[in-house]
């Protein structure tokens, strides 16, 4: 909890800096998951996982755009990446 509650002060105090670097990294994290989904097939569990990378990556680009709270902003973006990341994973076996 620690490591969470460092990176959640350093990101409010950035907050101007690391929105924009933010939004590349997890729309791009975003975009590599989908890439490994369809290369799997277009059936409806890809089609559910996509759903799911898609829409998280959407909530925290929708959270920026309409200037929520850091911390809530800072809660999607983590569970932005770790969806992605584990949809990754999951498509890579």
């Amino acid at each position: 909890m620690k490591i969470y509650q460092e990176y959640l002060e350093e990101y409010t105090e950035g907050i101007i800096g690391y929105t924009p670097l933010a939004i590349i990294g997890q729309s791009c994290l975003g975009s590599v998951a989908a890439m490994f989904i369809l290369m799997n097939g277009n059936s409806a569990l890809q089609m559910f996982q996509l759903f799911i990378v898609t829409i998280m990556c959407m909530f925290y680009n929708g959270a920026m755009l309409s200037q929520q709270k850091p911390k809530l902003s800072f809660n999607l973006l983590v569970l932005s990446v770790a969806v992605s990341v584990v949809v990754t994973i999951i498509n890579l076996i």
